[in-house]
């Protein structure tokens, strides 16, 4: 099958493209060097390009992800998530084509005390949220064929995500704190500052390689709709990083729990966020893998890619 994919530099993309790859005709797309320009919020580009590949599929994994960023420049979160969303879903309509969009949890406000399925109402409560929906809104008018895909959390031992950053910075302040003193800057008996991390937030952590093993397996699938996937369980962000340090071995390094209003940011984040794969737990189709095995790969391929 011939598949686009938007957002294919980045950190879920690259990983679609290298899952579809085996078995389908791959176009990359990206505003990155290295694969088929393609700006989504260019109406004119996004259509030149559908006309020109004439897929049988998109992924759409092209987004604004930055949650903080997005609450800064909300403009910009609505004209990429559900400007260039609709522009997809438009130029997808015209040719009769699937699109499967990623979406998030954050399209619900975390106040259900319970997961989240498929069939509960969203109620986004910052503009990440919100413009994501308005880009499921869009696929869903205008697009027949059309998978949504909800999930949350997403880490890999590549790009911006949160997994990578406490690893990263564990590391950082041990080899900080046990270098060789000079004269300059004696560190003989340095103490090591922990690490404070969010423990009232909670939700489900998602290995952007199973996430993009799941966009995959929905190929050609007849099934079409709204689908919540994630890896198995739920923590906090705090039981989170500290599982992801305990795995590397860095027990040296505390993980300091603290209440969200103590972590500055400008944006109203949801307290419970889970998602329940509900849709693929009444196919008999949820064989997620538990979080934490998901952490010891992640913590195994960072090893690895440091060597």
């Amino acid at each position: 099958m011939r598949i686009i994919v938007t957002g294919a530099c980045g950190m879920l993309g690259r990983l679609v493209c290298s899952a579809l790859e085996p078995k389908h005709h791959v176009i990359p797309t990206d505003v990155l060097e290295g694969c088929e320009r393609l700006d989504i919020i260019d109406t004119t580009q996004v259509f030149d390009t559908i006309s020109r590949f004439r897929p049988e599929m998109v992924i759409h994994c092209a987004a604004m992800t930055d949650v903080d960023g997005c609450e800064r420049d909300p403009d910009r979160a609505y004209l990429v998530n559900a400007v260039g969303t609709w522009n997809l879903a438009c130029a997808c309509a015209s040719i009769d084509c699937t699109i499967a969009y990623v979406s998030t949890d954050y399209v619900f406000d975390g106040e259900k005390g319970a997961p989240y399925t498929e069939f509960d109402q969203p109620n986004p409560i910052g503009v990440y949220g919100a413009s994501k929906l308005a880009g499921e809104a869009a696929v869903k008018e205008l697009c027949r064929k059309h998978y949504i895909v909800r999930t949350s959390w997403v880490f890999a031992p590549h790009g911006k995500n949160f997994a990578l950053t406490i690893i990263n910075a564990a590391e950082n302040r041990i080899r900080a704190a046990t270098s060789p003193p000079t004269h300059l800057s004696p560190k003989e008996g340095k103490s090591i500052e922990p690490l404070r991390v969010v423990a009232d937030q909670i939700g489900s952590p998602t290995y952007a390689k199973d996430l993009a093993e799941f966009l995959v397996s929905l190929v050609g699938s007849p099934l079409y709709g709204t689908y919540h996937y994630t890896n198995a369980g739920s923590c906090s962000w705090h039981e989170f990083a500290s599982t992801i340090i305990e795995t590397a071995g860095m027990t040296q390094i505390g993980v300091v729990p603290i209440k969200s209003e103590e972590w500055p940011t400008p944006t109203r984040r949801p307290k419970y966020s889970v998602l329940r794969h509900y849709r693929l737990e009444l196919l008999g189709r949820d064989s997620a893998r538990p979080w934490q095995d998901a952490v010891r790969e992640f913590v195994s391929e960072w090893t690895t890619a440091k060597r």
